[in-house]
């Protein structure tokens, strides 16, 4: 039996002056499912994202998570009831070890603050967040750099650095910007056992990927989004070959 849907989204409408740059979008993601979501450059992926997140206002529509509508409310109330996401580039805080930086992730469950925990002057709750951000980071493959600067670590562990401080805000949905982006083929392996190991814990998947050689084995499902409008919604073998995605991407002469 499927599971639940967490976010339903109708509607969405997003207008910039004269430009629709997300028109009429409708999608849901379930609990512990990956979806991918693809489209040429200007598809309007990116302001999907912006939108759901609290980021930029809807023009119309409606988003719901876990059956209330988040439209409208700012970026902290919305990754407070567990929407959290990854960015296209790397934001580590500098001057700041990674397991500092992975607590500034988890700022929205922090009962003392998050700088009295950061201080240390929230002696129990800190012990219980440092734990809990060690385990993180240890999933993610940086268990031996826990008070390493972040300034030292290599681009592809800056990503998973932004994934382990994402996983510290206990979301029950994570949205994925890119997350492949500037990846060896083998940190690309590494991400996706990631990805699929945080599904396989409930947490519902958004993903963004233009590398579809990386998306299309690790998607449940794929929406295909072009000029703000879904052109294509299904399982990734049906995806590969819609004729309006082959379009979207290669153009209708190659498509044909």
């Amino acid at each position: 039996m499927p599971s639940a849907a967490i976010l339903e989204v109708r509607g969405l409408t997003k207008r910039f002056g004269g430009l629709t740059a997300v028109s009429s979008l409708g999608f849901e993601v379930r609990e512990g499912e990956i979806l991918g979501m693809i489209g040429p450059n200007g598809a309007g992926k990116s302001t999907t994202f912006n939108l759901i997140a609290g980021t930029y206002a809807a023009t119309q529509g409606e988003v719901r998570f876990a059956g209330e509508q988040i439209l409208g409310l700012p970026p902290h109330r919305i990754a407070a009831r567990g929407v959290m996401r990854t960015f296209q580039h790397n934001r580590p805080f500098g001057g700041m070890p990674v397991i500092d930086n992975v607590l500034v992730g988890a700022h929205t469950r922090f009962a003392s603050g998050l700088w009295a925990v950061v201080g240390g002057r929230a002696l129990r709750e800190e012990t219980q967040r440092r734990k809990r951000a060690a385990e993180l980071i240890e999933f993610v493959g940086l268990g031996e750099l826990p008070h390493a600067d972040v300034a030292t670590l290599s681009f592809g562990q800056g990503r998973l650095l932004e994934i382990a401080r994402a996983l510290a805000g206990e979301p029950r949905l994570l949205l994925f910007d890119e997350p492949a982006a500037g990846l060896t083929l083998a940190e690309c392996e590494r991400l996706a056992g990631i990805i699929r190991g945080i599904a396989a814990r409930g947490i519902a998947v958004l993903l963004i990927e233009h590398d579809m050689h990386f998306l299309l084995p690790l998607a449940q499902r794929v929406a295909v989004l072009n000029f703000g409008v879904k052109i294509a919604d299904g399982l990734p073998e049906q995806i590969r070959n819609h004729p309006a995605v082959l379009e979207a991407y290669l153009g209708s002469h190659a498509a044909a």
